[in-house]
């Protein structure tokens, strides 16, 4: 398991703890997950730090769903006010939803003119994906091999990072994740993609189910984290595009700013998508998400199909929803994902420099993976030992968490707000853990 509590350790446990994760078990089942060999009860947060029972603050490295930090007194303050007015559905007139939508679609190019709100980003994929087969009168779905887009049944079913216990359907067909480090640089990287596209096209056309759409995270986090280079899915739309498919881009980890210089991350790229899909972090963790789309492709299904959703798009979470954007905006987060993100790439890459089991360190902005291998010549992904260093991260109190197949991808993924200074606290237990687990 990737970064999770091993639950037959559970007598190792101090009591409090133990007694906790029993009553997990019993109440709320097994599918539940706890993160770290010894879990983390929390207790508050406030912007980029979490606080356990004991008033220890942690720093939280990982938390993208807090988008703007935690319990930003901006958001709060929107959220109760709403809520002591009126929070109803969108069969009503109201005000706000249009307000929120026209500025939403502003950070979107001219193509992009409708926006359906759902309560998840799996919800938001689940549409996508619905008005995909719907406009194309297709079946067929392509993803990253290691790609994670929701939990519904079909989207978990295009999903295939949850492993062989969800298997994928018969119409999803997966190519490589864009890895340069195995896959001889940029102009190989590229001419694989296409070949691998042109190949999954071909056997989905082979089986009748044609294509609908390829799906894609615009930073590649449950694959392993890659940005770069940028523009190198330009030549891999079009060939979806010639084939009749749709491209999604999935937003719901990237979006909002944190990539860096741009709102979204398909925007680093130079890509206009057909739909985009956003999750969470849209509104600091309440629940509310969205799909957007080129306007030609809701016409016949907006005229045909009757799509409500009691929760989607209510009263209060469009609240939460504009706060954040205000909050992104007033606060230079977009700027600050930039400067702070640059400065801990070239931190971390400066402490790689002496260990032989960091091949790289990548992504864009407030996205930064670290690939852990068992040496340089080989690049063998190395999830054991990165494990350790999470688990040795969080001794520290510094919340860190993996990406990748094989979990061997330090996944580097703050809210937007975090400073310099935090970066020096992250990097500072960073250098004294690798010192003592990688040597």
């Amino acid at each position: 398991m990737v970064n999770g509590f091993d639950t037959s350790r559970i007598d190792e446990l101090p009591p409090r703890t133990r007694e906790q994760v029993g009553a997990r078990e019993r109440l709320l089942g097994p599918g539940y997950r706890l993160f770290y060999e010894n879990p983390v009860e929390i207790v508050r947060g406030e912007g980029t730090l979490l606080f356990d029972a004991d008033g220890n603050d942690y720093l939280d490295v990982y938390n993208n769903v807090a988008s703007v930090g935690h319990c930003h007194p901006y958001v709060v303050d929107a959220v109760h006010r709403q809520l002591s007015t009126l929070n109803t559905n969108t069969r009503y007139i109201q005000q706000s939803i249009l307000n929120y939508s026209e500025q939403f679609l502003g950070t979107m190019p001219a193509e992009i003119g409708h926006v359906m709100f759902t309560c998840t980003g799996s919800e938001a994929n689940d549409l996508a994906m619905r008005v995909a087969r719907y406009y194309t009168g297709n079946q067929g779905i392509i993803v990253t091999s290691g790609a994670y887009h929701g939990l519904t049944a079909d989207v978990s079913s295009f999903s295939p990072s949850l492993g062989v216990g969800v298997p994928l359907a018969p119409h999803v067909r997966t190519i490589a994740a864009p890895d340069r480090l195995r896959h001889g640089g940029n102009d190989d990287l590229i001419a694989k993609m296409r070949q691998e596209i042109r190949e999954a096209i071909a056997d989905l056309q082979r089986h009748g189910f044609g294509v609908a759409a390829f799906i894609a995270d615009m930073i590649f986090s449950s694959d392993g984290i890659y940005a770069d280079p940028a523009g190198f899915l330009q030549p891999i739309i079009e060939v979806v595009h010639d084939a009749g498919g749709l491209f999604i881009a999935d937003e719901v980890q990237p979006g909002f700013g944190r990539t860096g210089r741009h709102w979204w991350g398909y925007q680093r790229h130079g890509l206009v998508p057909d739909i985009v899909t956003t999750g969470k972090p849209m509104g600091n963790g309440i629940p509310i998400a969205a799909a957007a789309f080129r306007p030609e492709l809701l016409v016949e299904f907006g005229r045909n199909i009757r799509y409500f959703n009691t929760f989607g798009g209510n009263s209060v979470s469009i609240a939460a929803a504009q706060a954040v954007l205000d909050v992104i905006n007033d606060e230079g987060l977009i700027a600050n994902a930039e400067t702070v993100g640059n400065y801990i790439q070239a931190e971390i890459a400066t402490l790689a420099a002496d260990y032989e089991q960091i091949a790289e360190v990548r992504g864009a902005g407030l996205f930064v993976g670290v690939d852990i291998v068992t040496d340089r010549a080989s690049n063998t992904p190395d999830g054991a030992a990165t494990l350790r260093v999470v688990n040795h991260m969080r001794r520290r109190r510094v919340l860190i968490s993996a990406s990748g197949p094989r979990g061997s991808v330090l996944k580097v993924r703050p809210p937007l707000p975090f400073s310099i200074s935090d970066a020096d606290r992250m990097l500072g237990n960073l250098q004294v853990v690798l010192a003592e687990e990688l040597h």
